[in-house]
């Protein structure tokens, strides 16, 4: 990644993915040490575009770009998956193995071997946990005892396991009670780091509020405008 570009950068993305009209994302840059909400895509288009952001597919028309590099230019499976070692993915569907334990489940992107965790990955481990808020006493209890909170905060650390240069998150309060929508806010905002970007598409008022910036995605044009002063205090 060069000093000068964007962590992401979008221009006239269009992609036809079956829905009731294309997905369009007229321009959105996010920077490094940035975090940016964007609220307005459902789920589906939400999924579709980290799918474009991570290179998975490839837009109609238009350009994206992560650290310099277009996807576009990727020219085999060896280069996507370097190119995917820039990211870190938050979604419901990165499958937690419920018959570990959460300190086991955090360190499956760091080692093949979690029974028993090796005395460097454990404190690695730890390290992670502190960093989402995860308490110490939940790391050896299962994670299919944990709550949808802490179910969440797995998955942001092992987002961040690998240090990625770019954190997706994906609707992170879609299945969450209300109350629990302020926890989650927390949890991202405590992971921003300056050499690193954090994309955060959610329709929560609480998550969106954690940012400096919150965009709002209109579906037809595809444009991004920035939610302001009244509005964001109201969540509307």
């Amino acid at each position: 990644m060069t000093a000068a570009a964007p962590a992401i950068a979008i221009r006239g993305l269009v992609k036809d993915y079956r829905g009731l009209r294309p997905l369009r994302v007229r321009e959105l840059t996010v920077a490094p040490g940035e975090l940016v909400t964007v609220s307005g895509l459902d789920a589906t288009e939400a999924s579709v575009l980290v799918d474009l952001i991570t290179g998975a597919t490839l837009p109609d028309s238009g350009e994206v770009a992560v650290g310099g590099v277009s996807t576009a230019s990727l020219s085999s499976q060896d280069d996507w998956l370097g190119f995917l070692d820039r990211f870190g993915i938050v979604n419901p569907r990165v499958v937690l193995l419920d018959h570990l334990s959460v300190a086991q489940n955090l360190a499956v992107p760091l080692t093949l071997s979690v029974d028993p965790l090796a005395p460097d990955v454990r404190a690695r481990v730890e390290s992670m946990a502190s960093e989402v808020d995860l308490r110490p006493g939940l790391l050896d209890a299962p994670v299919a005892s944990v709550d949808a909170v802490d179910r969440l905060r797995v998955r942001l650390g092992r987002a961040l396991a690998l240090e990625p240069r770019v954190i997706l998150v994906e609707h992170p309060t879609l299945n969450l009670d209300f109350s629990q929508a302020g926890a989650v806010a927390d949890a991202l905002a405590g992971v921003v780091r300056p050499d690193m970007a954090l994309l955060v598409l959610t329709g929560d008022p609480a998550v969106s509020n954690l940012a400096a910036r919150a965009l709002t995605w209109e579906a037809r044009t595809g444009g991004l405008q920035a939610v302001r002063g009244w509005r964001r205090r109201l969540g509307h």
